[in-house]
């Protein structure tokens, strides 16, 4: 309202200068120019008013419904036919990506013989051919002369113990862990001992006719720390338009998720921590000790994540944000971590992911380097008069 004060205050006044002219034609052009631009510094050195001004011309030039609404209202009838064909695209879409995720699940099982391989390997139960362990790097003769030289320099030869040749790829899905940001900025280090145990992770796709998920598995060695050989975390997934904005859908998503009960050893429960706490007895004044268990931070507290609440209910800001990173960790161990482990182990994956970003900032800066360029030719080929 205020705004509009203000918008209207400043047309009131310019037809007032403007009738300053029209009055007070005896005084000459030159009174009434004079007594016009007064007025007009006036009005100019107000800075709300300056601001009112300039916030509805900034509407004007930045809706675009504004121009929508100039349309006449055959054109807008016309304009809402395209919105429910753009509609009925949605929902086509929504179907392609159902077909995708069958196809997901096809190449699912054409996958798993080779995750199944990597998993034995890692864990030392099979020991690959001469023929499965040729890989040619960059780096390989670099590595052989090194190997070389310090053959050299060995002052006598020793029998390879345990530590030169240890079973399978020890702490390989843990190095994983720790190479991932997104992992490792809830990785504490009492979590690390219990991840020494994982020998694999996988990822199980629902059933044909089922709605549509996943489900992250995480396959334990027996250890001290809990009885459970398997935690688990499904994602719930949608692939379909918002009723209420099908305008806004890009895909599936994921909606909600689950996660499984560990079965925590005496003692051994990482994401709880017991705290002493003194209370002193209002009446009497004597001060007694209780001991209480309070939530503890570890990256196992993965496995009981916030559940969505139902309709009408709204979740905090701290908690959508909690939520949100939870389902964009999920999405990239399906999609990322589990498919390219030992991309991941090596930190090959994360050092081309990185080469990507900087490669973007980097055409971005040059185009705008470039664009900065040409301006300046333009301003320096039409000076100020």
């Amino acid at each position: 309202m205020r705004e509009r004060n203000h918008f209207f205050l400043i047309f009131s006044l310019l037809c007032y200068s403007n009738a300053v002219h029209i009055v007070e034609p005896m005084e000459g052009n030159k009174n009434a120019s004079e007594k016009k631009e007064k007025l007009a510094d006036q009005i100019m050195q107000n800075p709300q008013v300056l601001a009112a001004l300039q916030e509805r011309l900034d509407s004007v030039s930045q809706t675009p419904s504004s121009y929508i609404e100039t349309l006449p209202k055959a054109v807008k009838r016309r304009i809402n036919a395209l919105k429910q064909l753009q509609e009925k695209c949605a929902h086509i879409e929504a179907k392609f990506y159902e077909e995708v995720h069958e196809l997901e699940r096809k190449y699912a099982a054409l996958y798993q013989p080779l995750f199944d391989k990597r998993r034995v390997i890692v864990k030392g139960e099979v020991e690959p051919t001469d023929i499965e362990c040729e890989w040619h790097s960059d780096g390989e003769e670099e590595e052989k002369l090194a190997a070389g030289v310090k053959n050299k320099v060995t002052i006598a030869d020793k029998e390879p113990s345990e530590d030169d040749n240890p079973k399978g790829i020890p702490d390989f899905w843990l190095t994983i862990f720790r190479n991932v940001d997104m992992i490792n900025i809830s990785l504490q280090e009492y979590d690390e001992p219990i991840l020494k145990h994982l020998q694999d992770v996988t990822v199980k796709f629902s059933d044909p006719g089922q709605p549509m998920s996943f489900t992250l598995e995480f396959h334990f060695d027996p250890n001290d720390y809990f009885t459970n050989s398997i935690l688990t975390k499904s994602y719930k997934m949608k692939s379909e338009p918002d009723s209420s904005d099908p305008f806004s859908f890009e895909g599936p998503e994921i909606i909600d998720c689950d996660g499984c009960t560990i079965d925590w050893k005496k003692g051994k429960n990482v994401t709880v921590k017991t705290i002493k706490k003194k209370q002193k007895h209002k009446g009497r004044g004597t001060v007694r000790t209780i001991t209480k268990q309070v939530p503890n931070e570890s990256f196992f507290n993965f496995f009981s994540p916030i559940k969505v609440t139902g309709e009408g209910e709204e979740l905090d800001e701290e908690m959508e944000n909690s939520l949100a990173a939870d389902f964009e960790l999920g999405h990239f161990f399906r999609e990322r971590i589990v498919p390219r482990a030992v991309l991941y182990f090596t930190g090959e994956a994360i050092e081309d992911e990185e080469s990507f970003e900087e490669g973007e900032e980097g055409e971005e800066e040059e185009m705008e380097g470039e664009e900065e360029g040409e301006d300046e030719e333009d301003d320096s080929s039409n000076p100020a008069v």
